[in-house]
């Protein structure tokens, strides 16, 4: 299988590097897509091809596309994208836009593709999605836990709940901070009905996320504390991961889960 990626950050170099370094059986990466191919002239080492154009790009040889890139990206690319291609989308901040994402599920039933949303930094969502199979899930709390000074600017010497509402308004005030949020409410109860707590903790350098489902199947939690990706310490490395883990399920014949 044939990867095109868009974007070459972080987690495009953790999937190029990983590809090559683990030759991971008939998985791929032959095109990436960039707005300024002098600054990613150094991705050519890994033996791919760079674009500027999407056009162009989604007619180079790949399977499925990876966005890698930022809201703004997906907005230009992934309409044209998923016109043609399965997507697998890392942005997933776009979707908070109601009627983009209404958008892109229309072009994929018109079209015959798909979009995938790795997991990310968190787990369970397995476990939220079959329990509200049936609408029996009754409510879903997140609480994320990060370093203080990536949440406020406030001098704090004790860990500090700032923010507690719904993924809908925690989305709204901290855009660049509460992705998993998103994914969560996407597969389980809605923006509306996801309760988030967001805490900001002096004591700590590492994000955590604590997830809590009840509903007719029993109760459910989970806690997760991500370690940073080493290239860039504001990713989570289990996030890069679970896009790494959702390409090579495109080519399994048997899929756990």
């Amino acid at each position: 299988m044939n990867i095109g990626l868009i974007g070459g950050g972080a987690i495009a170099t953790f999937l190029l590097e990983e590809i090559e370094q683990k030759k991971i059986k008939d998985i791929y990466i032959r095109s990436v897509l960039v707005r300024d191919v002098k600054k990613y002239a150094h991705l050519e080492k890994y033996g791919i091809t760079l674009y500027t154009k999407i056009e162009e790009f989604l007619d180079s040889q790949i399977d499925i596309v990876v966005e890698a890139a930022t809201v703004e990206a997906v907005k230009d690319t992934i309409p044209a994208a998923l016109k043609k291609k399965d997507v697998i989308l890392i942005s997933v901040g776009a979707l908070v836009d109601e009627a983009f994402s209404e958008n892109l599920k229309e072009i994929a039933t018109h079209n015959g593709t798909s979009l995938y949303l790795p997991s990310g930094a968190i787990g369970g969502l397995d476990l939220l999605q079959n329990a509200h199979a049936l609408n029996g899930v009754e409510h879903v709390t997140l609480t994320t836990r990060k370093p203080a000074h990536t949440l406020t600017d406030e001098k704090l010497t004790e860990e500090k709940v700032i923010f507690s509402g719904t993924a809908r308004e925690a989305i709204a005030k901290f855009p660049k901070n509460v992705n998993v949020a998103i994914v969560l409410s996407l597969a389980g109860k809605g923006m509306d009905e996801t309760t988030v707590q967001v805490v900001a903790d002096p004591q700590t350098n590492k994000n955590t996320h604590a997830i809590q489902i009840k509903g007719e199947f029993g109760s459910a939690e989970m806690t997760v504390t991500n370690e940073p990706l080493r290239t860039n310490p504001s990713t989570s490395y289990l996030a890069a991961m679970s896009v790494l883990r959702t390409c090579v399920d495109q080519s399994k014949r048997i899929k756990i889960g």
